[in-house]
């Protein structure tokens, strides 16, 4: 989804106030100026103009269809707000701060051009409004996210194809552990992203049920039809069966799917975060395992030499704001009585920074992963440690009969003479080793073979050759973009 054309409200001139206003009949002046300067949400909210449109253009067709507007009527509304749309789109619709929100600045500008339009906030009310805009734009959002995460899985199962057949330790405490092979570690991300892509997708159908109707908090003594306006929107389950929300008090202060999303959101976050602290990490001298194109990196003002990982830096100094995001909207409901309360104009901010913040980090590790080469010498010099196999060791001692607590203490043995003894644990002789267990035999050289010790890792999940392909295939396949 590409991100709207319009431009904020803040750079726009404002206009006079138009007929149509906020407030009820039972004031008798505006707010003081500060108030409403204070209150206004039109700064940010207006980001909401293609839900709201096209919200409204449902509830007057849905007015239409119960009798309350004429089909004339309807078409005039329906023309007025395309219109309006085309000329938000363009960045040249008059936003006007003094009418608060996106909702009374479509709403007085439609009112403005087409009669009718007075009409159309009949049966509704700004609070199963904005419930709706926001639910439909977390659906929305969401959709275009779920697009951009699997080109981020693209970009991991391309790295990890362009080095199917590298090999580098594996780490635990960031102490070198068990060898495994590039892709491998790869596709650990990527079987991160699916769960969080799930996630999302559990989020969105629970974002996916129409509040509209619902009215103020106690619904409307008109017969709304509101099974009509949640099948034009699209709020339907899989068998193409309208969803509506089932308490009115309920829907205008829902805002559970809010906080999902958020926390989705923040385990994305979280997730990026591991991703680039280890292509930080791999980017080193010290570790020198890769090589990030220059157009994703940047240098120093005073060191000449220095190549920063800036985008890798930047996401995951983000994800401290996704999360932050989250506990900012815990805390704005948890001490919220029924039903609506003005506090929830809080919610969009957050909501609005954590989408952009994911969408954005996303996208660009996806492109910095797809101009970034793996260091295949220095991978392959790093495995060749032989420490990565003493697992492998001990477990040749499991097949010669012996119980793994003292197969494990036998080769602990091993290591301990190979480092006094200043010298690598392949390089131990025969008679060395049976120092520690009388059950090695001539063929535990073949142990340290390390295309041999990678060949054997076949279980599923595992970073042997031939499971890695096959996981490297599945991915390949599962993830080809949508032709629709």
């Amino acid at each position: 989804m590409s991100r709207p054309r319009a431009r904020s409200p803040k750079s726009t001139t404002t206009t006079a106030p138009s007929p149509v206003v906020s407030r009820s009949g039972r004031f008798e002046s505006g707010p003081a100026s500060d108030v409403a300067s204070f209150s206004e949400s039109i700064s940010f909210d207006w980001r909401l103009w293609r839900q709201d449109i096209r919200g409204s253009i449902a509830h007057a067709s849905m007015l239409a269809h119960i009798g309350i507007l004429t089909a004339t009527e309807r078409n005039a509304i329906c023309k007025g707000l395309e219109s309006i749309a085309s000329e938000i789109e363009a960045g040249s619709f008059p936003w006007n701060p003094a009418l608060e929100d996106v909702h009374m600045n479509i709403e007085a500008e439609l009112t403005r051009r087409v009669p009718a339009g007075a009409k159309l906030h009949t049966g509704r009310s700004r609070n199963d409004q904005v419930a709706l805009d926001v639910r439909l734009w977390v659906r929305d959002e969401i959709a275009a996210l779920d697009q951009e995460l699997a080109q981020l899985q693209r970009a991991l199962v391309g790295l990890g194809r362009r080095s199917a057949d590298v090999l580098l330790p594996g780490y635990t405490h960031l102490q070198r552990g068990q060898p495994v092979s590039f892709a491998h570690h790869c596709l650990a991300y990527v079987e991160m992203i699916d769960r969080d892509r799930g996630r999302f997708s559990d989020a969105a159908d629970r974002a996916n049920v129409c509040p509209l109707g619902s009215g103020a908090l106690a619904g409307s003594t008109l017969p709304l039809d509101r099974d009509f306006v949640a099948t034009q929107l699209g709020f339907v389950d899989s068998r193409g069966r309208p969803r509506i929300t089932q308490n009115s008090m309920d829907a205008v202060s829902d805002r559970d799917f809010v906080i999902e999303f958020a926390a989705s959101a923040a385990l994305l976050a979280v997730h990026l975060s591991r991703l680039a602290e280890d292509v930080i990490l791999w980017a080193t001298s010290e570790f020198n395992f890769i090589r990030i194109a220059d157009a994703y990196t940047t240098g120093s003002s005073l060191m000449p030499q220095k190549k920063n990982p800036d985008v890798a830096e930047l996401t995951r100094g983000k994800s401290g704001r996704v999360i932050g995001n989250l506990m900012a909207l815990l805390t704005l409901l948890k001490g919220l009585p029924m039903t609506y309360n003005r506090d929830l104009q809080e919610d969009k901010e957050r909501l609005f920074d954590t989408a952009d913040t994911v969408r954005a980090c996303s996208r660009l590790m996806a492109a910095m992963l797809d101009h970034t080469t793996v260091k295949a010498e220095s991978c392959r010099a790093a495995a060749q440690d032989p420490l990565l196999l003493a697992t492998d060791l001990a477990d040749y001692l499991v097949r010669k009969g012996l119980p793994f607590r003292q197969a494990h203490h036998a080769v602990g043995a091993a290591v301990a003479l190979a480092e006094t003894s200043r010298r690598s644990l392949d390089s131990l002789t025969l008679e060395d080793l049976r120092t520690t267990s009388d059950l090695y035999e001539a063929d535990v050289a073949s142990v340290f073979d390390l295309t041999a010790a990678m060949n054997r890792r076949n279980l599923v999940g595992a970073p042997g050759t031939r499971e890695v392909e096959l996981q490297l295939r599945r991915w390949e396949k599962h993830l080809v973009p949508s032709t629709k």
